[in-house]
């Protein structure tokens, strides 16, 4: 006999087939697409992820190359959505374009990537250690990949800088709800280090959701990522 709970309402009936819809519809959340296969475990706890063919280029004559799919015997695969795939996800939903461009949402990743990766330079086996370490395979050549993570960090924070986001400054505070400031430095982090959304960084510094708000704080980061990338925006 195998043991199990049977819910009961207040009217005295029991909510098993309310209970087995919800359970399958979290499984569903996490199945997997057949054109990946059968190898890539479902997995209701991944979360939000989008399904991509991966390409390689190949010879195609003397000297031109072309893109082919390049997937395990020809398969898709399927990567983690972060807070950029969210955002064109939510646009596309609404019809809308995507509110940052292509160079932009590169450069958010890229520095994402690099501050994982540096945060990660001290564990056994991590990617710096395992993968940027060449030549003789002696320790300075380890650390000088450190060195020069860390100095690329560095030099994009500056990029960055510490000012406020003016655009959404401008906004009168009976539309904003609060007066707390967001500074650039912090509209990236939690955006490219801590995936939130724009409305989570509005909700904790007291802002009110807004589509105005909303709209000046995309603008503002999407001003911060292009200094990021070397572009002088005014």
């Amino acid at each position: 006999m195998k043991d199990f709970v049977v819910i009961v309402g207040t009217d005295g009936a029991a909510r098993l087939e309310a209970e087995a819809e919800r359970v399958a519809t979290v499984k569903a959340r996490g199945s997997v697409p057949k054109e990946c296969g059968d190898e890539i475990p479902n997995a209701p706890a991944r979360g939000a992820f989008r399904v991509f063919q991966p390409t390689k280029l190949y010879p195609d004559g003397n000297e031109s190359y072309v893109a082919k799919p390049a997937g395990y015997r020809g398969r898709s695969a399927i990567q983690r959505a972060d807070v950029f795939d969210r955002m064109a996800a939510s646009a596309a939903r609404s019809k809308k374009p995507m509110p940052l461009s292509y160079a932009q949402v590169a450069m958010g990743r890229h520095y994402r990537n690099l501050v994982e990766r540096h945060a990660c330079a001290g564990l056994k086996c991590s990617s710096v250690e395992a993968v940027r370490s060449t030549g003789s395979g002696q320790g300075g050549d380890f650390m000088d990949a450190v060195l020069r993570d860390r100095q690329e960090i560095e030099r994009l924070r500056r990029r960055i800088g510490m000012g406020s986001a003016m655009v959404v400054r401008r906004i009168r505070p009976s539309k904003r709800g609060s007066r707390v400031s967001i500074s650039d430095r912090r509209l990236v982090d939690m955006v490219c280090l801590e995936d939130r959304a724009l409305s989570d960084v509005l909700k904790s510094h007291g802002w009110s959701v807004s589509g105005e708000a909303s709209g000046g704080l995309s603008r503002a980061l999407g001003a911060a990522l292009e200094r990021v990338g070397g572009c002088q925006v005014r």
